[in-house]
């Protein structure tokens, strides 16, 4: 596929990285017994000051890069946005939260760290799929930062009713694990919240005051391997605490690999037969598809730390979800440019 050089060496190469973190986080938690705790005790209240801090950063490279001001042209087209609407914050969490029932049902915790992914829109890995599966960069950054601004207000919400209210509807009250409103709420204002205004003000007042060149192209470059660099220690850090889960490990990250990429393969093409059905052109027809498909694992990972701790099980089914995204994705920008050849023409409207 050609237009794979598009991404750096590090992104390239994500999937490989996230293995050496986890095997690595392994080994030191191993050879290092006194690492674990030491960890946790780095910590006030469900908070994990290293943790917080990496995922603070984690989490600003990609805001400061979204467009906040091309949000009007993504809210004047209403049909592109009513469906990203509706797939974003109706299909798929609807989706992830039947295929975490139907695979997860007897293991709670891996069960509610897939429903915690289902949740969290992309904000973030979305542009990256985008731009290699060549759609229109102005929706996808629209569609971004329309998540980011929807997830600060009812990401707590949508945790409360899927996770603790809907179970219990259906029955299954003592298979889940209950989540205080509060302490999510909480979660979502730290590591959503602090990263989005930085993310906002450094575009708002930074780039204005070095100039559009030198932000676009040389501030936002180096900032961007921060991401993957605070990622991978998030990553080291979860895993240094499962050593004693080594041999159980393939199973369990199969188990939830499995529903994780179902989801990404429907998700993706229900969007891109909604897109067709409505007649969508090809580029806006990816940005949507991709955002649809796509979650921000980043947030999941964050409200698991914080919620249920550093060591918990939800934690480490969350921290799955890039480990699966990331190759599933990169099949569907091939699928995607095959399917622009097939079904979508410059015509389309």
């Amino acid at each position: 596929m050609p237009c794979t050089s598009r991404l750096s060496f590090l992104d390239r190469y994500l999937t490989l990285w996230i293995f050496m973190a986890m095997g690595a986080g392994v080994l030191a938690g191993t050879v290092f017994p006194a690492l674990p705790a030491g960890l946790n005790s780095l910590s006030i209240g469900h908070t994990n000051i290293p943790i917080a801090l990496g995922l603070i950063c984690m989490m600003y490279p990609p805001l400061a890069r979204v467009k906040y001001e091309e949000l009007p042209a993504v809210f004047n087209d209403r049909k592109v946005l009513l469906s990203s609407l509706i797939q974003n914050w109706l299909i798929g969490p609807v989706l992830m939260f039947v295929l975490a029932v139907v695979f997860l049902q007897d293991e709670p915790a891996y069960m509610t760290g897939l429903i915690l992914i289902g949740l969290a829109r992309c904000i973030a890995m979305v542009i990256v799929w985008n731009q290699l599966a060549e759609g229109d960069n102005q929706y996808a950054a629209g569609l971004v930062a329309f998540n980011s601004i929807f997830q600060l207000a009812f990401f707590s919400l949508y945790a409360w009713f899927f996770i603790s209210a809907l179970p219990a509807w259906l029955g299954m009250g003592n298979q889940t694990l209950d989540i205080p409103f509060a302490t999510v709420f909480e979660s979502v204002a730290l590591y959503l919240g602090v990263p989005f205004l930085a993310g906002y003000l450094s575009r708002k007042y930074l780039r204005p005051y070095k100039g559009a060149a030198w932000y676009d192209d040389t501030f936002l470059p180096r900032i961007a391997p921060v991401t993957l660099i605070a990622l991978l220690a998030t990553i080291a850090a979860m895993f240094s605490l499962k050593g004693n889960m080594l041999l159980t490990l393939p199973l369990d990250a199969l188990r939830i690999a499995l529903p994780l990429s179902i989801y990404f393969v429907l998700m993706f093409g229900i969007s891109f037969a909604c897109s067709y059905w409505t007649k969508t052109d090809y580029p806006r027809a990816t940005a949507v598809a991709f955002t649809a498909a796509s979650n921000n694992f980043e947030l999941a990972i964050a409200v698991a730390i914080a919620t249920f701790g550093l060591s918990s099980p939800v934690a480490f089914a969350t921290v799955i979800g890039p480990l699966v995204e990331v190759p599933v994705l990169i099949a569907l920008v091939g699928v995607a440019l095959r399917w622009r050849a097939k079904f979508f023409n410059p015509e389309r409207a």
